[in-house]
């Protein structure tokens, strides 16, 4: 698809984006097996916002900025280990040292693990939350200050259906219900600062970190969970992150919606 700045109803032109976890496989390109983070990345570039592109691995953000300004979009990669509270920071002071201003970060990072509270170790129980819970805790510590001084701007906090539906992995279900909590609670806490906070609950979304560790008959399965009977990709992530980083959503906060297709309205082993 040929770069364009969209005519604007999404209001992002000049806007300045971060994207913790917006890199993907080397090489990859813009099928359906495009991460979360990266078909972020490229739509709100497409929208006209410039990005942050960050990511613990430095060659797999770039290649994310590669393909934005591919297309003609303007974007830079930033190495971060989001779990380090230095590096958010530096994230954050990078965007604004570049761009002057900082007004949407998507949180993209985390993993799951298998097990109940019996099969897990306490440092491991530790180490998922500081991935999925405190490194989206201190990108918000210091991207909140940056956006206020502009007036105001948006979250979006990636969780999943195991919060409201558990199964497998005690500790990503609790640390994705930490999310929802979390997001409703940034709501509520700088809403009269001109901040928005939104989750989105993943269901059976295909992408490259997932595949990895997915026979064909446990994708087909999960694609069975959706009145769909298919598996969402990246791309429908990043285009309900768009409509949430920008001024489609203006009126909209504190909010957890699901996007799996129906799965969670329906009951199938998954």
């Amino acid at each position: 698809m040929a770069y364009e700045k969209i005519d604007n109803d999404y209001g992002l032109i000049g806007k300045v984006a971060i994207i913790a976890g917006g890199g993907g496989p080397v090489g990859g390109g813009l099928d359906e097996g495009v991460t979360n983070g990266r078909a972020a990345a490229i739509l709100l570039a497409r929208a006209g916002a410039k990005v942050c592109v960050a990511g613990r691995t430095l060659a797999l953000a770039q290649h994310t900025v590669d393909l934005i300004k591919k297309e003609g979009g303007e974007a830079f990669a930033h190495q971060a280990d989001v779990t380090k509270e230095a590096d958010c920071r530096a994230v954050v002071d990078a965007a604004v040292t570049r761009y002057g201003r900082l007004d949407c970060v998507d949180n993209n990072v985390g993993r799951s693990a298998p097990g109940d509270v019996t099969q897990m170790s306490v440092e491991e129980w530790r180490s998922m939350f500081a991935l999925n819970v405190d490194s989206m805790m201190m990108m918000c510590k210091y991207a909140i200050p940056a956006m206020v001084a502009n007036g105001g701007g948006a979250i979006c906090n990636i969780g999943s259906l195991r919060s409201i539906r558990p199964q497998n992995s005690t500790v990503y279900s609790v640390t994705k219900g930490a999310v929802v909590a979390l997001t409703s609670t940034l709501a509520a806490d700088h809403g009269a600062q001109g901040i928005r906070a939104n989750c989105i609950i993943l269901g059976p979304v295909f992408t490259p970190n997932i595949n990895r560790n997915l026979t064909p008959e446990r994708r087909a399965l999960r694609a069975q969970a959706s009145l769909m009977k298919r598996e969402g990709t990246g791309w429908d992530t990043a285009q309900l992150v768009r409509f949430l980083l920008s001024e489609q959503s203006k009126f909209m906060t504190g909010q957890s919606i699901c996007l799996d297709g129906g799965a969670s309205i329906v009951g199938p082993s998954r």
